[in-house]
């Protein structure tokens, strides 16, 4: 395992400040009248999401000058050092343009391609999730583990469902089907990189969705990961940043997961 000190401190520590003023952006401007506008029938951007990107972006910039930026609404920065910030501005931009309390600021750091670095910050709760590679995952600077679940009918699973239901086949339906006929119960609050923390957090047992980008994905992952948990694709094969697929658990869950995943083509029970 990495030791913490080879994290480098100013990563960790301009990456928290970072999420923090993103969350006060959100926090001072959650319940506001938002201009909304759309990238697809259903995909919305709030005037608040771009305020809040604009804010961290620029802190980034001038924190770390020569690292690349990946983020949601802006047009990616390229960078010369070995290092590339991956922002969520706005996870659950939907619940915040309705008022519903449950959406959070997401960010991690990439060495050389490989994440090293997240932290999901929700600022209504004031709960920061953070994780450093080989260091384990914090709550508010508590240690945090997934849970001891080992049955698949008592577990409480997490998913969502991707912007175009509307329009493809390809919607989430059928593994929701699946999954609700063989959990304890299922959620779907609207906000992968905030799901994918309370896996880590042991508050769910596991989550699946598709159609994630890497802002969604990249910090959550590696939170559920250094939680003790297993995250893949949906065959169960090392799950990347740009598949789009993501099945993560509290690892005991992990193979009844990817088998319920598996049964494409079968009758539904």
């Amino acid at each position: 395992m990495a030791s913490a000190a080879l994290i480098d401190k100013h990563i960790q520590e301009t990456g928290l400040k970072a999420v923090k003023i993103g969350g006060a952006v959100l926090k001072e401007h959650y319940g506001d009248s938002q201009n909304i506008t759309y990238k697809g029938k259903l995909d919305l951007v709030t005037d608040t999401d771009r305020k809040t990107e604009d804010a961290i972006v620029k802190f980034l910039n001038r924190e770390c000058p020569d690292h690349g930026i990946l983020t949601e609404e802006q047009q990616e920065i390229a960078g010369s050092a070995p290092y590339r910030w991956i922002l969520d501005p706005l996870d659950g931009t939907t619940n915040y343009a309705h008022g519903y309390p449950f959406f959070c600021v997401s960010l991690a750091c990439e060495q050389n391609g490989t994440v090293i670095w997240g932290t999901v910050y929700d600022p209504l709760r004031n709960e920061c999730f953070t994780a450093a590679k080989g260091c384990g995952a914090l709550l508010n600077g508590h240690p945090i583990q997934v849970s001891t679940t080992g049955d698949i009918d008592r577990a409480l699973l997490c998913t969502g469902f991707p912007y175009d239901v509307h329009e493809c086949s390809e919607n989430n339906l059928d593994h929701f089907t699946r999954f609700i006929k063989s959990a304890r119960a299922i959620r779907r609050d609207g906000a992968a990189a905030l799901d994918l923390c309370y896996v880590a957090a042991g508050r769910f047992d596991g989550f699946w969705e598709l159609k994630l980008k890497p802002w969604d994905i990249a910090a959550g992952c590696l939170i559920v990961a250094e939680a003790g948990g297993r995250v893949t694709d949906y065959a169960g094969r090392p799950c990347g940043l740009t598949q789009g697929e993501v099945i993560a658990s509290n690892a005991l869950l992990h193979e009844s997961m990817v088998k319920i995943i598996q049964q494409d083509g079968e009758t539904l029970p």
